[in-house]
């Protein structure tokens, strides 16, 4: 045993996730792009389409509604909100598209983000009508949060919108201390925490959050979830009023649904419940330590986050004349390693090149980051 798994704290967690999950056919270092699914969710989605199938889907939605409404409370938890204030959703686009629709905020409204901001969430803040400019950031990309309290002092905007943790970087900002210098200032925080749920803390008292079902919580693809404190949820005008006997934030939940994955998603949070929040947070941290002291170096690709950062999320950068697809595509093919190649697309105001990202979760070990080290 070397002194990294000894440094892979919570092993029981590694093993219970690997043992409630199929086999993999490779070794699996994608999960900020989507986890795998355990046992007791892919039962608890093909239950509820047979269910469907048997009973009508409006009918078996009626019969899941308890459980859905147990999953929106306990969502609203991991956030720090109450079940009236959840909503669900496809995915994390789809709930900011459901949010800026309601809110109907005047054209030209300013709304800061950083510069690393994800280009889809950029596109639709746009399309929205929205002007977009960035917080102050230091090297890293991550909130300057001196500059941040002097631009909301100053001229704040009408809106604060940050990711958690970026698509293209493991890198946490400082999410909680952006919402109490947005608190003071009166100025709504919405917090993209597609990275973000399940991975680190989120109940940090912001006024938004969004999230999807299929990354770091480990439940079905096509879900998503939107959260809204009264504050804000008092100023969106759905183009449908919710029925009387539901929350009015219910409005911006959509009818025509994968409800088998809702279903799913509930289950999946269950699990993460189960095996502790506190000490998944502390596996997927140590994870991605001994990520970046494994791959750091090997055939000339170079880490891009601080070694103690404390996320599972690795992106590394390539030596010269190394193409990122063909590597992936490649690590795949000839080794059944599955990571991610992340163009400067994605992130065009940072990124300025392509990374390979590694993204293990809880049942990964040192021997699947050393193969990846000895594949690149």
């Amino acid at each position: 045993m070397t002194a990294l798994d000894t440094d892979l704290v919570h092993e029981d967690l590694g093993a219970a996730w690997r043992s409630a999950r199929p086999r993999p056919a490779g070794r699996h270092l994608d999960s900020a792009a989507c986890s795998r699914q355990s046992h007791r969710v892919l039962e608890a989605v093909a239950h509820h389409a047979r269910h469907e199938a048997e009973l009508g889907g409006y009918v078996a939605e009626a019969t899941a509604e308890d459980l859905l409404q147990q999953g929106r409370s306990v969502i609203g938890g991991l956030v720090g909100m109450a079940a009236a204030d959840v909503v669900f959703v496809e995915s994390a686009q789809a709930a900011l598209a459901a949010l800026l629709s309601g809110w109907r905020l005047p054209a030209g409204s300013r709304v800061a983000c950083l510069p690393g901001e994800y280009a889809p969430n950029v596109a639709q803040l746009r399309a929205a009508g929205l002007t977009v400019e960035h917080l102050p950031v230091d090297d890293l990309g991550r909130a300057d949060l001196d500059g941040v309290a002097r631009l909301l002092a100053g001229d704040p905007p009408r809106v604060v919108h940050l990711t958690h943790i970026a698509s293209h970087r493991g890198v946490v900002q400082p999410a909680a201390e952006v919402a109490a210098l947005c608190r003071e200032a009166g100025v709504p925080l919405v917090l993209d925490a597609a990275q973000a749920l399940g991975h680190v803390d989120t109940d940090l008292g912001v006024d938004v959050v969004y999230s999807t079902s299929r990354k770091w919580l480990a439940g079905p693809r096509g879900v998503g979830l939107l959260c809204v404190r009264p504050a804000v949820a008092a100023e969106l005008t759905p183009l449908l009023a919710a029925p009387d006997d539901v929350p009015p934030l219910r409005a911006l939940e959509s009818g025509e649904a994968h409800v088998a994955g809702r279903v799913g998603l509930v289950l999946a949070v269950g699990e993460h419940l189960a095996a502790g929040p506190v000490r998944v947070r502390e596996r997927l941290a140590a994870l991605g330590r001994a990520a970046r002291e494994v791959l750091d170096g090997a055939a000339g690709w170079r880490v891009v986050e601080p070694r103690d950062e404390p996320t599972a999320t690795t992106t590394l950068r390539p030596p010269d004349g190394v193409d990122v697809v063909t590597t992936r595509a490649r690590l795949l093919t000839e080794h059944g390693i599955v990571t991610t190649a992340i163009g400067p697309q994605r992130a065009p105001g940072e990124m300025t090149g392509p990374v390979l990202r590694v993204s293990p979760h809880l049942d990964a070990t040192v021997d699947d980051l050393e193969a990846l080290a000895a594949a690149l």
